[in-house]
């Protein structure tokens, strides 16, 4: 039989070998070149670390982890493969809640599990801290995805002082329950409230909140997962959960951040206002905007002018990827780029409803990462470029975002395409984006309408540059 000592220094070992790889794998996803690598070894680190610690622990017989593992594996597959990469924000928010799921359960199987005489200050601490960012994150996901899905649940910001007024009562609930529990670990009752009160207000939290802000939220509940599993592995003595939740945590924490500097605004506002929640001053409707202005164009007109152009830069939104017209994009890239066309494309931060959502489309399109232009190293150019091609972007192209200190949008950073010698938009209609604004740029004299579905309109303009 091995020595407690010696048995412990031979689980950590594998444990180091997972937070080195969580920590590797985390490098290699900061780009995309080398996020697939980093998926890959990250996933690996998470296999070993669950392998490890179910056997550390003696919590199951080798044949029920084996079982487990295939079941999920296999949930996990069939994901994977089903999934359509418009629905991968959804899915996100699902991994997100799911997290947070399992640090509730893993909080409140530890404290029922101890004695009273066993908890001590920092278990009680970390148990609650667990149990209380779980499952708000967790029902904060769930609302996210509805929210996403446009079904039950409306995608658009709700204004609702009544909200405002729950949230804060629903904060000093917790904040005074948890700290008579952290000092009567004792009383159960008290831990079931903080968890009873902590679902409410992950829903009433994200409710508020417009589809456009989604980015943004789907990265502080991807940062809100990794302090749970954090506060977890305090509950379990568990050094690899605390080194993976704080890496997931600050990396979420950092990436909302970014998110909300490219929209010119604080988190406080995204949490507690909500992109066209806010109140704000009178705007132009579409009548106005729009009347008589609008030029549309068919793919015919349109190839035409492709064919004698140097430069094109194509804005890719979230419409291209409802459309799923991110392949038939690259086809037409290839064709331009025969004809000795420079082809870049123009990445806003928070277009599409996840962080790198575009990214993601493009690199499954197998469009070379060297043509991903970010926001502030395209816009200079705007200016030398003879066509902006937009595929169903709309806000993150609004110039009133610059002009209108009344918009929603006042003051978020956008893709100058109004800049653009010509602008080409391809849209279903005049239908406005999730700030629910009319968009100028439509109307401009140096802006052509392709209305109709993004493929199509895309593969229209491949068989007219073939037929040139």
């Amino acid at each position: 039989m091995l020595s407690d000592t010696l048995r412990q220094a031979l689980v950590n070992i594998p444990y180091l070998i997972a937070a080195f790889l969580f920590i590797l794998g985390l490098k290699y996803l900061a780009h995309p070149r080398t996020a697939v690598k980093g998926n890959s070894l990250s996933a690996l680190a998470m296999l070993i670390a669950i392998v490890f610690t179910l056997f550390d622990q003696n919590i199951l017989p080798v044949h029920m982890i084996a079982i487990g593992l295939g079941i999920g594996g296999t949930i996990g597959a069939v994901l994977a493969i089903r999934v359509a990469m418009t629905e991968m924000p959804e899915l996100v928010a699902l991994f997100n809640g799911f997290g947070g799921l399992s640090s509730v359960l893993v909080a409140s199987a530890a404290y029922v599990g101890a004695s009273t005489g066993e908890i001590n200050l920092q278990l009680s601490i970390a148990t609650i801290a667990s149990a209380l960012i779980g499952a708000v994150t967790f029902w904060g996901s769930l609302i996210a995805y509805l929210k996403l899905r446009g079904k039950v649940v409306p995608s658009g910001a709700v204004t609702s002082p009544v909200l405002k007024i729950l949230n804060g009562l629903f904060a000093l609930s917790i904040l005074g329950l948890s700290v008579v529990f952290v000092t009567n670990p004792g009383m159960e009752m008290y831990f079931w409230a903080v968890i009873g009160i902590a679902c409410f207000m992950g829903i009433t939290l994200v409710i508020p909140i417009g589809g456009a802000d989604m980015p943004v939220v789907i990265a502080l509940l991807n940062s809100y997962s990794g302090l749970a599993a954090c506060a977890a592995g305090f509950v379990l003595n568990n050094n690899l959960l605390i080194i993976a939740g704080s890496l997931v945590g600050a990396s979420g924490l950092i990436l909302t951040q970014i998110m909300c500097k490219a929209m010119n605004r604080s988190l406080a506002n995204v949490l507690f206002g909500g992109l066209g929640a806010q109140e704000s001053g009178p705007t132009m409707d579409a009548d106005e905007v729009y009347a008589g202005k609008v030029t549309s164009a068919s793919a015919d007109e349109a190839a035409m002018i492709f064919d004698s152009v140097q430069r094109v830069v194509i804005v890719p939104g979230y419409g291209m990827a409802v459309a799923q017209a991110q392949h038939v994009v690259k086809q037409f890239t290839a064709l331009l780029q025969d004809r000795g066309t420079e082809v870049l494309y123009a990445i806003h931060p928070v277009a599409g409803r996840m962080p790198g959502h575009m990214n993601v489309l493009l690199a499954e399109a197998d469009v070379p990462y060297e043509q991903l232009i970010e926001m502030d190293d395209i816009n200079p150019t705007f200016p030398q470029t003879d066509v902006a091609l937009v595929i169903g972007a709309n806000d993150v192209i609004n110039p009133v975002a610059k002009t209108d200190p009344a918009s929603p949008i006042a003051g978020m950073p956008i893709l100058d395409v109004d800049q653009a010698k010509t602008v080409m938009v391809i849209k279903r209609s005049l239908s406005p984006g999730f700030a629910g604004i009319p968009n100028p740029l439509f109307a401009a004299d140096n802006t052509m309408m392709l209305f109709g579905d993004g493929k199509k309109i895309v593969v229209d303009l491949v068989e007219a540059m073939k037929e040139l």
